[in-house]
């Protein structure tokens, strides 16, 4: 047998197996693909003059709730409005405002509006959430309900969002605090501070989204729009105190246009009394005829 036909197959092997055991043994990196990389926050130096964003990849939460593995409750906000018939309705806002006090929220706003001798009212409820239904089979019972319409707004996917915006701003106020510290040149120390009010300031208004977020999603909002019956046989006629009022009004009025009518005429006036004076003082100059007398005119 030929000996090169030994050898070939060997080294062949040889050669595989050398191979395997280099990629078992070839060093990884710290940071391989195993495991997502974290991006390195870049810090301007002092001669360029300004402060990148500190980047937060690695620590703001997603916020999906899957990935970040938090769980958050559903967020709803409940409103409801309703129209009601009452007999009295100064009467039924303070069963309201007794409703909504006993269920631990309060009145927000009410208005009442009078037009002839019927009158409605508009008025807010705050609730909490938890009371929502109760307080609201409680309102239609106070008159009887010509409409009504419930909602549910849910805003979880808004307040996760909003928070994981807050812990964002955080973090980054965080970083440049530490920054801060660091900093040696007034530069530096200028560029980091703008980045902290900036950041600063966008916390504040997320911060103060979030509460009225929470506000509408604590306590429900009930609107309620109270009227009362109209008068049997529609509009009521005048009362004779009505008529008086009127007869007054129309007496000033009347008074009101005649002095109108003199004041506008009175230029009028005064030009045709001057002109009939002077023609009476032109007439009183002219000398009068002589009339013979009677006997005078038989006798010729």
């Amino acid at each position: 047998m030929d000996r090169r036909m030994v050898w070939v197959p060997a080294l062949v092997i040889l050669v595989i197996a050398l191979a395997a055991a280099g990629c078992m043994t070839y060093p990884t990196s710290s940071q391989g693909s195993s495991g997502p990389s974290v991006p390195v926050t870049d810090v301007y130096t002092s001669d360029q003059k300004a402060v990148a964003p500190v980047s937060t990849a690695a620590s703001a939460p997603n916020a999906g709730t899957a990935e970040t593995g938090v769980v958050v409750d559903q967020k709803i906000v409940y409103t409801a409005q309703l129209t009601l018939e009452v007999k009295d309705v100064p009467t039924a806002v303070d069963a309201l405002k007794t409703i909504a006090t006993g269920r631990e929220g309060y009145l927000a706003s009410s208005s009442v509006t009078t037009q002839g001798e019927t009158r409605t009212a508009k008025v807010v409820l705050r609730v909490p959430a938890a009371e929502f239904e109760e307080a609201l089979a409680e309102v239609k019972g106070i008159g009887s309900v010509q409409s009504v319409a419930t909602s549910g707004e849910d805003v979880t996917a808004e307040y996760v969002d909003l928070n994981a915006q807050k812990t964002s701003y955080q973090n980054q106020l965080t970083q440049y605090n530490e920054l801060l510290k660091k900093s040696v040149k007034v530069e530096d120390i200028i560029a980091v501070q703008e980045q902290i009010d900036r950041v600063q300031t966008s916390l504040d208004r997320l911060e103060g989204r979030l509460r009225v977020l929470n506000s509408r999603i604590d306590l429900s909002t009930i609107t309620v729009t109270l009227k009362e019956p109209a008068p049997i046989g529609g509009e009521s006629g005048r009362s004779i105190v009505d008529t008086i009022n009127a007869g007054i009004a129309g007496f000033f009025g009347m008074i009101e246009l005649l002095i109108i009518a003199f004041l506008t005429l009175l230029p009028l006036i005064i030009l045709g009394g001057a002109a009939y004076g002077i023609y009476r003082w032109r007439r009183s100059k002219k000398p009068e005829p002589v009339v013979a007398p009677a006997q005078e005119l038989q006798e010729k």
